[in-house]
């Protein structure tokens, strides 16, 4: 139930994981400048803790599992579709998230399940979690949407060149999201609407067993990050 996969699964824009051509222009298309630094967030929350282990649900093509490889953690990776990396040395488990038991997950210092829940139900969200936590890692690394009040204002200036880029969101907490039924496996909720607000998702995961170590945020690939330690 990985993000990346269930929208390539829905959009069929990465059908041939054979073709190296394909698999380049997937790169290229997804794993752009505007994604990358919430890619090495995802990494960066792992910095300091006793962790060699982990369990990556939602790899995608690859960026995040070869960012943890290289950093020298062993990695395994979850998804509903076959593995799309490339690299017979990583394992990979492939399942349905709401339907595979917590003993598959088993095993691992910390999961890593970012920008996934968000294509869940809102009332499916305290059950994964609950089930990563019965998987009993020491840590899980979960990130969603964020669409709350938020200004991310920037300025680029040299000897021959400049730009800036602003960008505002507000309100949304007044809004209800509006799901896309047209696409099945589209967000059903993003972090900051009506009904849906931090305070709202951080009591999912404190229901679920998780306690709050850390919390974050990114720009401008709008999300906020959680690291959770087991209660």
């Amino acid at each position: 139930m990985a993000t990346h996969m269930t929208l390539q699964a829905e959009n069929q824009q990465f059908d041939e994981p054979n073709d190296p051509d394909a698999r380049r222009a997937e790169w290229f298309r997804y794993y752009s400048d505007k994604r990358i630094g919430q890619q090495w967030f995802q990494l960066h929350l792992l910095d300091g803790l006793k962790v060699q282990t982990v369990l990556e649900v939602g790899p995608n093509l690859g960026f995040v599992t070869a960012l943890l490889a290289n950093a020298g953690f062993t990695v395994t990776t979850m998804d509903v579709l076959p593995s799309q990396d490339p690299r017979p040395d990583i394992p990979h488990i492939q399942g349905e998230l709401t339907a595979i038991e917590s003993a598959r997950l088993a095993g691992h210092d910390a999961i890593l399940c970012c920008e996934t829940l968000e294509h869940l139900p809102w009332n499916q969200v305290q059950d994964i979690l609950a089930k990563f936590h019965g998987a009993a890692p020491d840590y899980l690394v979960i990130s969603v949407p964020y669409m709350g009040f938020q200004i991310d204002w920037r300025l680029y200036l040299n000897g021959v060149t400049g730009w800036s880029k602003l960008s505002i969101k507000k309100l949304n907490f007044l809004r209800r999201f509006q799901i896309d039924h047209s696409k099945p496996w589209g967000h059903k909720w993003e972090a900051g609407y009506r009904g849906h607000s931090l305070k709202a998702l951080e009591s999912k995961i404190s229901r679920s067993g998780w306690s709050i170590k850390r919390r974050g945020f990114t720009s401008p690939t709008r999300s906020v990050f959680y690291l959770l330690s087991r209660k």
